[in-house]
């Protein structure tokens, strides 16, 4: 099976992302197991990378 190069890049930014804004929320993950995370704190890293996402779309999009 061939690998996708961008989407491993975009997978390694995802990563970055989800770590810096867990790190921003006061949220401990750990590089590999994080079945002690609430569902509360994943829905906080997950929204607030969503609201990140959306964001710098529209400032790209608004020039």
């Amino acid at each position: 099976m061939a690998t996708n190069r961008s989407s491993n890049r975009s997978s390694g930014a995802f990563d970055n992302m989800k770590y810096e804004v867990a790190n921003e929320l006061g949220v401990t993950l750990n590089k590999d197991y994080n079945g002690n995370l609430t569902s509360r704190d994943a829905g906080r890293i997950g929204g607030t990378i969503v609201k990140k996402v959306f964001a710098e779309y529209r400032n790209q999009h608004q020039q």
